[in-house]
């Protein structure tokens, strides 16, 4: 479950409690932390290593995750399509190992992370974890990727980018508006090329965009069963994501009564977190790669899809088509 203390922060953050002096003044520290890497940073594209394929960033500004990954699986699907091989390089949070790993079918998620697992399972395409994601482009590259997708890189400056998307929690946006530990922003905001607005509701010159369920699979045998099968029923439903009551309540939204069973995004998951339970058991894919090997019996995971606005993705596509290098694989 969540820590007491993550708790204790989220009040403070998106609830409406004061930090205190304490967290301004570190959040000041982290202020003059910030100030002093971008001295060292990169200034811009002339002082980043060019690649010679298009690389588009996927972020936020914001501690914690906003759903980024639903969208850079279709953001990757949208590019096989069009002909491109795009490629995606992670840092692979939660991971143990610190070596770089490409993902396969057989890799175990304790080597490669949650997120990148289940990209290169719903996707099938190319799956690069690594600290450096510098290096990770390269490789992918190298290795005749058109497109690179790094996800989660807005902070990662020096990898060069020719696109950034953000994407941003549309229910808790900025939540307090400070910097981490006072509030929850990484980094102030800046500029992007695309917004793209999860749930809550999109401002001026964003981009909508919501999550919509699917039909659960047993995540022991791969069984499918409707979503309507579980209309009227009490759940147990676990979710170790950025905003869990986020699934929550699509749950919800569709008729399912939910106990909710909420743990900290890339949650390890035990036998023991599921004592008690009397099922049926839903969660997320994210969580469900994580729980394949526990012996869970009627455990379902619940797929999403992004679902987008029609302009999204030729907005996207006229921002990637400036650019000479962006060109499909034959």
């Amino acid at each position: 479950m969540k820590s007491a203390v993550e708790r204790w922060l989220l009040q403070r953050w998106y609830g409406g409690r004061s930090p205190g002096f304490g967290l301004r003044f570190l959040a000041g520290v982290h202020h003059l932390g910030l100030k002093a890497k971008s001295a060292l940073a990169p200034r811009g594209p002339s002082d980043r290593q060019a690649l010679s394929a298009p690389v588009i960033v996927f972020g936020n500004f914001t501690a914690g995750g906003t759903g980024k990954t639903p969208l850079v699986i279709a953001l990757a699907e949208h590019l096989a399509e069009r002909g491109f091989r795009p490629g995606i390089v992670s840092r692979g949070h939660g991971r143990t190992s610190t070596e770089p790993v490409r993902v396969g079918r057989e890799t175990p998620v304790e080597q490669c992370g949650d997120e990148p697992k289940l990209m290169f399972e719903r996707t099938g395409l190319p799956v690069l974890v690594d600290r450096d994601r510098l290096a990770a482009a390269i490789a992918l590259i190298s290795d005749g990727c058109g497109v690179v997708i790094a996800d989660d890189g807005l902070q990662h400056a020096n990898l060069s980018r020719d696109i950034e998307i953000e994407v941003v929690d549309g229910e808790r946006r900025y939540g307090n508006g400070l910097l981490i530990p006072a509030g929850p922003l990484r980094e102030p905001p800046r500029p992007v090329d695309l917004r793209v607005v999860n749930g809550g509701e999109a401002h001026g010159g964003e981009y909508q965009m919501r999550l919509r369920l699917g039909s659960p699979t047993a995540i022991a045998s791969g069984e499918p069963r409707s979503l309507d099968s579980l209309a009227g029923m009490t759940v147990d439903a676990i979710a170790g994501i950025g905003n869990p009551g986020r699934f929550f309540e699509a749950l919800r939204h569709i008729g399912i009564s939910v106990r909710e069973h909420g743990f900290a995004d890339h949650h390890r998951y035990c036998a023991e977190d599921f004592a008690g339970f009397t099922g049926p058991l839903l969660m997320t894919e994210k969580d469900a790669v994580k729980c394949r090997q526990l012996g869970l019996s009627d455990a379902w995971a619940v797929p999403v899809r992004a679902e987008l606005p029609v302009d999204f993705f030729p907005d996207l596509d006229a921002l990637l088509d400036r650019f000479p290098h962006a060109r499909p694989v034959p």
